[in-house]
Protein backbone atom coordinates (compact mmCIF):
# COMPACT_ATOMS: atom_id res chain seq x y z
CA UNK A 1 0.00 0.00 0.00
CA UNK A 2 1.11 3.42 -0.88
CA UNK A 3 0.27 6.81 1.30
CA UNK A 4 1.23 10.17 0.81
CA UNK A 5 2.02 13.10 3.09
CA UNK A 6 0.24 15.93 1.94
CA UNK A 7 2.10 19.36 2.65
CA UNK A 8 1.19 22.89 2.78
CA UNK A 9 3.45 25.18 1.02
CA UNK A 10 3.30 28.96 1.81
CA UNK A 11 5.91 31.79 1.56
CA UNK A 12 9.22 28.94 1.33
CA UNK A 13 7.79 27.00 4.37
CA UNK A 14 5.86 23.61 4.22
CA UNK A 15 3.49 22.28 7.08
CA UNK A 16 2.63 18.92 6.85
CA UNK A 17 -1.00 18.39 7.00
CA UNK A 18 -1.82 14.85 6.95
CA UNK A 19 0.67 11.18 7.33
CA UNK A 20 -0.34 8.54 5.71
CA UNK A 21 -3.39 9.84 3.71
CA UNK A 22 -5.01 7.32 1.47
CA UNK A 23 -6.86 9.43 -1.34
CA UNK A 24 -7.02 12.76 -2.02
CA UNK A 25 -10.10 14.10 -3.95
CA UNK A 26 -9.74 17.77 -5.44
CA UNK A 27 -13.42 19.70 -5.12
CA UNK A 28 -14.15 23.17 -6.13
CA UNK A 29 -13.48 24.51 -2.27
CA UNK A 30 -10.22 22.66 -1.67
CA UNK A 31 -9.06 19.45 -1.57
CA UNK A 32 -10.37 16.44 0.44
CA UNK A 33 -8.06 14.44 2.24
CA UNK A 34 -8.60 10.89 3.55
CA UNK A 35 -6.69 8.87 6.13
CA UNK A 36 -7.36 4.91 6.94
CA UNK A 37 -8.08 6.15 10.70
CA UNK A 38 -8.94 9.47 10.61
CA UNK A 39 -12.43 10.95 9.17
CA UNK A 40 -11.82 12.58 5.96
CA UNK A 41 -11.01 16.17 5.97
CA UNK A 42 -11.40 19.39 3.48
CA UNK A 43 -8.68 21.91 3.42
CA UNK A 44 -10.31 24.97 1.76
CA UNK A 45 -8.67 27.66 -1.02
CA UNK A 46 -5.43 25.16 -1.68
CA UNK A 47 -4.93 23.43 -4.97
CA UNK A 48 -2.61 20.52 -5.88
CA UNK A 49 1.09 22.84 -6.83
CA UNK A 50 2.85 18.82 -7.47
CA UNK A 51 3.12 14.98 -6.59
CA UNK A 52 6.50 13.61 -6.61
CA UNK A 53 5.70 10.14 -6.43
CA UNK A 54 9.37 8.72 -5.97
CA UNK A 55 9.23 10.50 -2.04
CA UNK A 56 5.74 10.09 -1.53
CA UNK A 57 4.20 13.76 -1.48
CA UNK A 58 1.39 16.16 -2.82
CA UNK A 59 2.31 19.59 -2.12
CA UNK A 60 -0.51 22.30 -2.25
CA UNK A 61 -0.64 25.97 -2.03
CA UNK A 62 -3.00 28.42 -1.42
CA UNK A 63 -5.28 29.74 -4.35
CA UNK A 64 -5.15 33.15 -5.08
CA UNK A 65 -8.15 35.44 -4.29
CA UNK A 66 -9.61 37.19 -7.38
Amino acid sequence: MCQMKILLEEEDKQELVAEQASLLEVVEEGVNISTLFEEPRLITGVRVARIDFLAGKVTLTKTEKP
